[in-house]
This record gives structure tokens, sequence and C-alpha cells, in this order.
């Protein structure tokens, strides 16, 4: 990505209520280390405390709240994913905590400072483009049914619908057959990428899951674009040669990294698509090769990576879960953020790379709905 997610049972029922109709009951969560809860509560604190009166969450400390369709760059999108970070650990926009009440403000900075322009485009805002687009929706679909007030959420859902229509016209540009079905820096783009493209699907798919018509063709090219993107080698009846391999950041090419390995197996597995050997292969791959916290796009990757392999099961899910926790305890600051140490994802601060930690540290919560098996 460059210029580029603990409660008690009584909580656990009141949000039972409050999620999208057809979605079951919340699965008991696994047990949760004292190392790890102390680490997510530090982590939660230091998020709040990054909060701006106009309720955005950004280390730029600022007093003045910026004007509707002109926020500060990138900050709706990274308000976004402390938002995704914040609730996938509990802390939604409808609890009265003080940890709900800032979800609840972040929420609103965003429905309130975010314009859309006439196509529902919602990367425009804080030029974080097609990226900013797909995390943002994503954000609104899974807190439909969670805002403080019925306004609020009519707000959420206007903006989702709008979100979904602007990506379901962007798939539909124009482009070759090897990036047909995917996305990339902005609706026109007629080329794609697989990190672009896998927040996307995973707003469509949970769009599809809260109630917003999704038509499954779209779902369809899209995954039929991530299979694309996994480098095996095929015999002459297409059949896969390899028992693992890796996804590249285009198809048919580019760079094979544990980051777009990880977001082409959790991306695959949120579509429905648990045991093709595109996910087998991956996750074995992902085995062989764990992430390094000092490799990059690590945040970015360890997210995917946590919660896909989280979604394989079995011994993925158990060497991917102490891995996991190993690496992002050792490497919080005493404050509770994580601060990303390489490339461009450094340039992204501390706001991005702390949320995306507790998204990581967040599978066995089960409170956001895209997450669940």
């Amino acid at each position: 990505m460059t210029c580029a997610v603990f409660q008690c049972l009584p909580f656990a029922l009141a949000l039972a209520a409050t999620l999208p109709a057809g979605w079951a009951a919340a699965q008991r969560p696994e047990a949760i280390s004292p190392q790890v809860k102390t680490c997510v509560d530090k982590a939660v604190s230091w998020l709040i405390a990054q909060q701006q009166p106009a309720g955005n969450i950004t280390e730029q400390k600022s007093t003045q709240f910026p004007r509707r369709g002109d926020v500060p760059s990138h900050s709706a999108a990274m308000t976004s994913l402390a938002l995704m970070g914040l609730a996938a650990v509990g802390h939604l926009p409808s609890n009265p905590t003080p940890e709900g009440q800032a979800a609840q403000r972040a929420l609103r900075f965003i429905v309130d400072h975010v314009e859309p322009d006439e196509n529902g485009y919602l990367g425009r805002s804080d030029r974080s483009r097609m990226y900013g687009h797909g995390i943002m929706t994503l954000m609104l679909t899974e807190m439909l049914g969670m805002s403080p007030d019925a306004d609020t959420d009519q707000k959420v859902r206007d903006m989702a619908e709008k979100g979904i229509r602007l990506i379901l016209r962007a798939q539909q540009t124009p482009k070759s057959e090897a990036n047909r079905g995917g996305w990339r820096y902005e609706p026109s783009s007629s080329d794609s990428d697989i990190s672009v493209s896998v927040w996307q699907l995973m707003a469509l798919r949970a769009a599809k899951n809260s109630g917003i018509e999704v038509p499954k063709e779209a779902i369809d090219n899209a995954i039929a674009y991530i299979k694309r993107s996994y480098r095996a080698e095929r015999d002459s009846n297409g059949r896969l040669k390899q028992l693992e391999a890796a996804f590249s950041y285009e198809p048919y090419g580019g760079r094979q990294t544990f980051s777009t390995t990880s977001a082409g197996l959790l991306s695959l597995q949120v579509a429905g698509q648990y045991d093709i050997p595109e996910v087998i292969g991956s996750s074995n791959w992902l085995l062989k090769f764990p992430p390094e916290v000092n490799e990059p796009w690590f945040f970015y990757g360890c997210y995917y990576y946590a919660q896909g392999m989280y979604q394989r099961g079995g011994d993925h899910a158990a060497t991917a879960r102490q891995k996991t926790e190993n690496m992002l305890i050792s490497s919080q600051s005493p404050e509770g953020a994580w601060y990303p140490r390489n490339g461009n994802e450094k340039s992204a601060g501390p706001v991005y790379a702390t949320s995306l930690a507790l998204l990581s540290l967040s599978v066995y919560h089960h409170f956001l709905p895209i997450y669940q098996k």
C-alpha cells in the first residue's frame, strides 16, 4: 500500500442483536493469553489518544476541523483502518464505553467529512485513491447496524451502497485479459494489481453479506483475477504441478512476497474459496516462508497472513498465531504503538501500523463479520 483490522458474555450477546441479518451467533473465542490482552489494550489506548477534535485518528495533531470533501491526505483511509482495528477487538460505535465513544467519533468523521463524488468515489476526499476507497467501503459495510443512532446508520448505508456501485463500475473498465476483473489506483485504471484488488473484493463480499446487492459475476471475475496472480507451474491441462507457491503483485509477473501471497490467500477465502488448490498451495508456501518483522510491507502483510492462515485452520492457524503474536508483542513500543521499519511502509506511520497490528491480533474475537469462518 503506497501514498499507497475482550469482551464479556453480556456484551457479546448484546452485540449479536446488532449484527447484519443472517449472521450466525459469535463463535466462542479461543483462549487469549495475558500478554496478547495487555498488548491489545495498550494499542487501543494509544490509538484513542491520537484522535483529533474532528474525530479523525492520526499522529498529526491539529485543532482544525477539515472542510467536507477536503480532509487531510489519507486521513479518512487511516481513520477507517483504526476504526476497524478498534471494532475487531470489541470496541464498537454503539458501545457506551470511552473506547466505543472514540469509535463513534471516528465513524462520524467519515460520514460527516468525506464527500463522495457524483459516482460514489470515496478516495478523492483524502487523496487515498482506490486503496482508500476500498478500505473505507469495507469499513462502512462492516459498520452497518453498529452505528449509535438511526441517522448515522442511514448515512453509513448510503455511503456504503454508493461505494459498492463505484467498485462495480470500476471493475467494468476495459482491460486486457490478464487484468480483467481487478482494480488499480483509479476507477478508470486499465490495469490491475493484487494489493488494490483485494480491498475491493473484500468490500464486495462484506457488502453481499450485509444484504447489499452485488452481482455474482463481479465476485467471480475478481476471484478469477486473483487466481491469475498465483505463480505455480501448470501442466498442459492447466492442473497445478506444485504443492506450494506464492501470489505475485500482478498476473503472470511481478514480485512474489509474503504480503502478496497472504493477500491472495485471505481474499479467496473471504470469497468462499476455502479448499481450492491456490488456497492450499499459498498457505503451504507461507508455512515454508513465514514473515519477518523487518521485511517490506510487514504490517500490511501480517494482517492478511494472520487472518488468512486462521481461516485455513489446523497447523496453519496454530503456526501463524504463534508467529504473529511473538512478532507483534516483541516489536510493540512501550507506549503501545507499532512503527513501520521498512521502505514505503515506513512513511505510512504508526496509526497505520498499529491499526493493522490490532487487526492481526483480533482473529479470535469474531466481532467483524467479514473475518468469520
